[in-house]
């Protein structure tokens, strides 16, 4: 059984608790998701239409859990927590309209992409409004500390794809250089999620600036799992085309362990595979036996268990909680997800 196989294997036994979580929250989830639908209402027909189709789309809500779950860690016992979570998960989905669009995706989460289905403009348009609308309704809660938080995350995460597209084909990049990228792109939003549910709670600088670091280490984890999955999924079930990361020019970090360790006759040939236009099945699979040789896999994994590590130790500051049980064990399933 190779290294793939055997990951796959792992995650097959294990199981995610969701189930508690949602024990503590799924009353909260679910009226995020009615929050949502409610925020996408609108005099031009084809934003809810659109929004809809991406609610549809699944997603477990990731960010929006984060910030739930913070906010009860911290005490907090209102009900803006909820319009709060909403308005990231606005922000998340803008983000992936956008993505699908740079990226030209297809699929998301075994879901047509938006732009395949009503276009780039109407794509880009509708992320747009998310946007904006995201920060009307932040002015109108009026607590300006968070409205700084979400400038400040959205400016970065800007920064950060930015930064990723300037480094396409880049095979020089370097660990170091790649994860700034992913701390910007990635992680910097879900830091802002679990710091607002700090906020909410008010709680002493110290604990707020402890679950900000928990975020930042689990959304740096989530990414490097998410580079691995490229390489190491089934489509049906990673819900997307693997290698698009290659095909895109993406140099991510299992990459980069290979590119550090391979000779020149290998380094060509992942060249020859990034800059490949479209890249064909077996020049996919040549990389990804060149990645299994020198670890990257294997080595990337790794990483990604240290930063969720990191992320639970972050939680220290606070006493012993259901909620922070339920915030370690999404932590925790970042590395087994699989879409």
């Amino acid at each position: 059984m190779n290294l793939i196989e055997n990951l796959r294997s792992l995650a097959e036994e294990k199981t995610i608790p969701f189930g508690r979580i949602l024990e503590l929250i799924g009353e909260d989830v679910r009226k995020v998701d009615q929050e949502f639908r409610k925020n996408l209402r609108s005099r031009v027909p084809i934003i809810p239409v659109v929004g809809e189709h991406l609610l549809l789309g699944g997603g477990k809500r990731f960010r929006a859990k984060l910030l739930l779950l913070s906010a009860k860690l911290c005490g907090y016992r209102g009900e803006r927590h909820v319009s709060m979570a909403s308005l990231i998960e606005f922000l998340h989905t803008a983000t992936l309209l956008h993505d699908d669009v740079v990226d030209r995706a297809d699929l998301r989460r075994g879901v047509l992409t938006a732009n395949s289905i009503w276009g780039n403009e109407v794509s880009v348009l509708v992320g747009d409004f998310l946007f904006t609308k995201c920060f009307s309704l932040m002015v109108e809660n009026g607590n300006w500390k968070i409205l700084q938080v979400i400038a400040k995350a959205t400016t970065t995460m800007a920064e950060g794809e930015l930064e990723e597209l300037m480094k396409t084909n880049d095979l020089s990049l370097t660990e170091e250089d790649y994860l700034s990228i992913v701390a910007r792109k990635t992680a910097s939003l879900i830091s802002a999620a679990t710091q607002i549910g700090a906020i909410l709670g008010n709680v002493p600088k110290e604990q707020e600036e402890a679950l900000s670091a928990f975020g930042m280490d689990v959304g740096i984890a989530f990414q490097l799992i998410d580079d691995n999955l490229d390489y190491t999924s089934r489509e049906e079930e990673f819900g997307k085309k693997i290698g698009i990361d290659l095909q895109d020019g993406k140099i991510t970090l299992p990459l980069i362990v290979a590119l550090s360790h391979c000779n020149e006759e290998e380094r060509d040939r992942i060249r020859w595979a990034v800059e490949a236009h479209p890249i064909r099945k077996e020049a996919f699979l040549a990389v990804v036996k060149i990645i299994e040789k020198y670890d990257g896999i294997d080595y990337t994994r790794k990483r990604a268990t240290g930063y969720v590590e990191s992320a639970k130790r972050r939680l220290d500051p606070f006493p012993d909680s259901r909620e922070k049980e339920a915030l370690c064990a999404m932590a925790d399933y970042v590395l087994e997800r699989r879409l």
